[in-house]
């Protein structure tokens, strides 16, 4: 028999959840206020305690941390109905064990205490953290079970600097994972960008290491590379698969060593910054092909979060809608702000293959077009790619608009990358 400790102000829930934890033989206790549950903790030390973020006295995130006061390892599982994910990285990094979204099933609790059960066994032990708040400015919105597993992961990686890969489709969302895996454990300090594929070869060394005066012709003066302007912020390496292999083999040395040297310098630069990097390739079947290293591929591949396309979580689609309609409206100085049922309809019939990218651009030049507060079908019909509007049998296009938008579409996933 186990004990789990239930603290919510829901007593029609607290009672429930009693009942069908006694059915599957565990002792269970409630409590209705922060307080309460504080004090039945501190007296009966339960094995698992579920607990509500809006309770009536005070927030479960504030009183999180005293579960873990005094080096006890308690197992935290957060329960809300807010449907606000920075919540889920706050709870992760003080220390929660997971994150469960009202209404749930108790099948999902009694999996996350078998969870706690195994991790018990193997005598593993979580880190208690200091409290972390996602920035406003970037959100990865939706309530899907895989993005709030990405929430989860974020929650955790942050309190370490290991090495990160994040993998998928272009126009997920893979550099906004970067930039809150970077708010989230060091705000304020550098985030920069390389895009592997943009550069030319022959000076992405220099633009990673850096060089000294005079190290080849043209070098006038010393130049700091992004390794060493990042100092102890973050290095986001975005198409990490389009690395040329000799640059490969100088960065998995830089992880390894945790230090580099500019072109043409002697005296060894430590690296401070948290490596990031991203893909929408399968390195796999690069690694196979012999256009990637294995060694740097099993040295990225340590801690790897994967974003799903957006044809997979399309239950986010009325969520992502309107956030970016907010979003775009500010930024054009529109008040629109909805869609009409018929749009919202259309919108999840379709696949995006360019994924939220490129919903926010249907959503962008839509917002631009309308003339009233709601986007209609008659806005969209401008704005739905060519695939589209073949899939639904709307119009039939001369050859040259359809090689006009398959650019303009090509574009766009390359981020305008006119050598791409």
């Amino acid at each position: 028999m186990s004990s789990i400790l239930v603290i919510d102000d829901d007593k029609a829930l607290c009672r429930s959840l009693e009942l069908q934890f006694k059915v599957k033989g565990h002792q269970t206790r409630s409590a209705f206020t922060a307080q309460d549950g504080l004090e039945v903790a501190r007296n009966w030390s339960p094995d698992m305690i579920l607990l509500d973020l809006n309770l009536p006295d005070q927030s479960g995130i504030e009183i999180l941390p005293h579960f873990f006061s005094n080096g006890k390892n308690r197992y935290v599982v957060i329960m809300t109905a807010d449907p606000d994910n920075k919540m889920a990285i706050e709870a992760m990094r003080v220390g929660a064990f997971d994150y469960l979204r009202k209404p749930f099933d108790i099948q999902d609790a009694l999996n996350v205490f078998k969870k706690i059960h195994q991790k018990k066994q193997a005598s593993e032990q979580e880190g208690a953290a200091r409290e972390i708040e996602e920035p406003s400015g970037y959100a990865l919105v939706g309530s899907h079970p895989t993005i709030l597993e990405i929430h989860k992961l974020i929650g955790l990686l942050s309190r370490s600097r290991v090495t990160v890969m994040i993998q998928g489709e272009s126009g997920t969302g893979k550099e906004l994972v970067a930039r809150i895996l970077h708010e989230t454990d060091c705000a304020g300090r550098s985030f920069v960008g390389i895009n592997c594929s943009a550069v030319v070869p022959t000076l992405l060394e220099s633009e990673f290491f850096g060089h000294e005066r005079g190290a080849f012709t043209g070098a006038d003066k010393l130049k700091v590379g992004k390794l060493e302007h990042a100092a102890d912020g973050t290095v986001f390496l975005d198409e990490i698969g389009d690395m040329h292999l000799d640059l490969q083999a100088k960065l998995l040395r830089v992880l390894q060593e945790e230090e580099f040297t500019r072109v043409g310098g002697l005296a060894p630069i430590p690296l401070k910054a948290r490596v990031v990097v991203a893909t929408h390739q399968d390195l796999r079947q690069l690694v196979e092909a012999e256009k990637f290293r294995q060694d740097l591929y099993y040295r990225l591949t340590v801690s790897t979060v994967v974003v799903p396309p957006l044809r997979e979580r399309k239950t986010d689609l009325p969520l992502l809608v309107k956030y970016l309609l907010r979003k775009i409206s500010n930024k054009l100085h529109r008040q629109v702000t909805a869609v009409s049922d018929n749009v919202m309809h259309r919108l999840l019939g379709y696949d995006f293959p360019g994924n939220v990218r490129e919903l926010e651009n249907i959503l962008t030049r839509a917002v631009a077009l309308t003339k009233g507060q709601t986007v209609t079908v008659e806005d969209l019909e401008f704005s739905l790619s060519s695939g589209e509007e073949k899939k639904q049998g709307r119009e039939s296009i001369t050859l040259a608009d359809a090689e006009m938008r398959h650019i303009k579409r090509v574009l766009d996933d390359l981020k305008w990358n006119i050598t791409q």
